[in-house]
């Protein structure tokens, strides 16, 4: 069977006129109402890091410098820090509004990938591309959470977006970039690379303006180190020391397998498959047009490898570009036949395949897919901060905290405390921070109930980490048990 190349092929364009616009208004509307329900049925609170950012913004309107050096803090992030400051007035409800951030992030998200495909390979591809995103929960979820990944995701995919319908077009790619690159510094490097795209050929003045555009994100995030720490590169240092103590590094002969199995688990198998085909049949019809989807690809495969190598935490989240190319390829895999004319003798047997490719997927989901898992996931976090609540705001706990900290078994649950009962980092410590310890002998200590499942949860319990020992959840003498709920019992000691 011979493909044909470029120049025989037909783009697989967009249709014109109003009625296409006005599909995409109401694609964009109905998606963005059905996020919001699921944000209004599911009431979950931002994770860790998220939380932290609004402590942290907390903590500046109160004239203190964000304790970005707290006991296993995670690693600050400029615009998610400025935001803390932005919607820490609002009050305890600021989590929430954080939350609804992500999730329109993620909308904005999905329409970013729709206008990549569309501007790239066509209508079609960017639907179907739009359609495999909101079939990997993985992403949904991550903005039920509050990850800053998925804000991320939205700005460079748009920025992405926007350089494919107008090539070299500088300005509004330099904000999005800009502002990504204050999210994660991943974005400095695309940053970087776009500076020498645009100035390619130009005179010397060009080359420097778009250098300072460059600079402009890392220099923020390496100032507000230097405030707030006296190390610019305190963010960098940090990272890497946290990620050997919590046990997430690992050996460089490990990597490439990790990444086709992180790649693959983001994309699921099928879809992996789909795009790896895909990207084969794209350098036969559509070369040009896959310049701005591969480069992604390959900065973001090749940003996760050289995190890793500089002893960052090796974490699936940090392919996410990665696997909404594969997305994008994906599509075309699947639906680039339509590009070849009727009567093409490559056409029928790339559409069987590709629909043999549909199927196995589909039995591939019924297999792998587990309905409940997300709802059990979601559902869970509103009754752990529901339970939270009613033990830190029992009158018996309110008393023995003017007798010393509040306690709790490791990192995990200090931003929840803090941002909960408004206190300060000496207000709430970590058993397994040697300074806390010593300082726990007296007030209230939060322990982890509620069975074997939830004292491994990722997110709460204090035995998912073996470096943590299991002293941390036996009650200290003199202390006595004061409040007992579901999940969380409280014990207190003046």
């Amino acid at each position: 069977m011979r493909i044909p190349t470029p120049a025989a092929a037909t783009r697989l364009g967009a249709p014109r006129g109003i009625t296409l616009r006005r599909a995409e208004i109401a694609a964009l509307v109905v998606l963005a109402v059905a996020a919001f329900v699921g944000f209004a049925i599911y009431p979950t609170y931002p994770n860790y890091d998220s939380l932290y950012s609004l402590l942290w913004g907390r903590e500046i309107l109160d004239g203190h410098l964000p304790s970005f050096d707290a006991y296993r803090a995670p690693t600050q992030h400029p615009l998610w820090v400025a935001l803390g400051v932005v919607l820490a007035p609002i009050g305890e409800s600021a989590d929430r509004v954080l939350l609804a951030i992500t999730v329109a992030s993620f909308v904005a998200l999905v329409a970013a990938l729709y206008a990549l495909g569309k501007a790239t390979f066509g209508v079609v591809v960017g639907a179907v591309a739009a359609l495999l995103l909101l079939s990997r929960l993985d992403f949904p979820f991550f903005a039920a959470r509050g990850y800053i990944d998925v804000p991320y995701l939205a700005l460079v995919i748009w920025a992405g977006a926007l350089e494919a319908r107008t090539p070299r077009r500088g300005g509004p790619v330099w904000v999005l970039l800009g502002l990504a690159g204050l999210l994660r510094p991943e974005a400095w490097g695309l940053a970087a690379v776009y500076a020498v795209w645009v100035s390619w050929g130009r005179p010397f003045g060009a080359w420097v303006r778009a250098g300072l555009a460059a600079a402009v994100a890392p220099a923020i995030w390496m100032a507000s180190d230097l405030v707030v720490t006296g190390d610019a590169l305190y963010s960098l240092h940090y990272t890497t020391e946290s990620a050997a103590a919590l046990g997430r590094r690992q050996e460089l002969s490990e990597l490439p397998w990790i990444t086709v199995r992180f790649l693959a688990e983001l994309a699921k198998w099928p879809v992996f498959v789909a795009g790896l085909g895909g990207i084969v049949l794209a350098l036969r019809l559509a070369r040009r047009e896959m310049v701005i989807p591969l480069f992604l690809l390959a900065s973001g495969v090749g940003g996760f490898l050289l995190v890793s190598l500089r002893g960052f935490s090796v974490i699936n989240r940090y392919l996410l570009v990665g696997a909404l190319m594969l997305l994008l390829f994906g599509a075309f895999g699947l639906v680039g036949f339509l590009r070849l004319r009727p009567g093409h003798p490559a056409r029928l047997p790339w559409a069987l395949g590709s629909l043999a490719l549909v199927l196995a997927g589909g039995l591939w989901t019924l297999a792998h897919l587990s309905p409940g898992y997300v709802d059990r996931e979601l559902s869970l976090r509103e009754s752990v901060r529901q339970d939270f609540i009613s033990v830190l705001r029992d009158p018996a706990v309110r008393e023995a905290r003017r007798c010393g900290p509040v306690s709790v078994p490791n990192h995990k649950l200090i931003a929840d405390v803090r941002w909960v009962m408004d206190a300060g980092p000496s207000e709430v410590v970590a058993r397994t921070d040697p300074k806390g310890a010593a300082r726990a002998d007296r007030g209230v200590a939060l322990f982890v109930t509620g069975g074997w499942r939830f004292l491994k949860h990722p997110a709460y319990g204090p035995f998912d980490q073996t470096e943590d020992s299991a002293l941390i959840q036996v009650p200290r003498p003199g202390f006595t048990r004061a409040v007992v709920g579901r999940r969380f019992t409280a014990y207190v000691r003046c």
